[in-house]
């Protein structure tokens, strides 16, 4: 079973659920199973930088964004923008008289990056950052995940046939596969970012 490409998937996916009938709706079961995978996936390979230069309150993300790793300014001293609440950046700048500066925190606010204080000279910024992974088409036939993990892309996949062709009963054999491939993909980026630290021992001297 070849299982590299658009079409490969989309005709193993056929093949195990024994039918010929579904060619319409089988890129729909593969699209689900994409939005299921950007949100309990993250490895290594999703991750992403961006760079900015920015001289107002907000700043766009970029259009593959998923979920920030880390915010920091490139300008002068290396200095970290800690992401807190909506909220609480409102009250910051609230009580400070939406005073200008250096920015030291930020927030999300309607699909932007609101960074407090505002900025009082233009900064570079390097948002980093885990990006959504590239759904599969006609047109983009493979990406990292299908080429390394095809296991979680047709269980996944088939998850989504079982309401459809009213087989519920199918659903826990496939749900069990699909949870077992994305926890083995998760657990494979932990261990290659974190695998060779290892636990240090402390020595305590007298």
């Amino acid at each position: 079973m070849a299982l590299s490409t658009f079409a490969e998937l989309k005709s193993s996916i056929a093949d195990f659920l024994n039918r010929d009938d579904l060619t319409s709706v089988i890129p729909d079961f593969i699209k689900l199973a994409e939005t299921d995978f950007n949100r309990k996936i993250r490895h290594w390979r999703m991750e992403n930088r961006a760079s900015a230069e920015v001289d107002g309150q907000y700043s766009a993300i970029p259009a593959d964004f998923l979920e920030p790793i880390r915010l920091h300014i490139e300008t002068g001293d290396y200095r970290p923008v800690e992401l807190i609440s909506h909220h609480q950046l409102r009250q910051r700048r609230e009580a400070s008289l939406d005073t200008s500066g250096k920015p030291a925190f930020y927030a999300f606010t309607q699909g932007e990056i609101e960074l407090y204080p505002t900025p009082d000279a233009t900064y570079s910024l390097e948002l980093y950052y885990y990006s959504r992974i590239s759904a599969l088409s006609d047109s983009n036939t493979n990406n990292w995940l299908l080429t390394y993990f095809p296991d979680a892309y047709l269980y996944g996949s088939l998850i989504h046939s079982a309401p459809y062709l009213a087989e519920d009963q199918r659903i826990t054999t496939w749900a069990s596969l699909y949870a077992a491939a994305v926890q083995a993909i998760n657990e494979e980026s932990n261990q290659a970012k974190y695998g060779g630290a290892g636990l240090r021992m402390k020595i305590r001297s007298y």
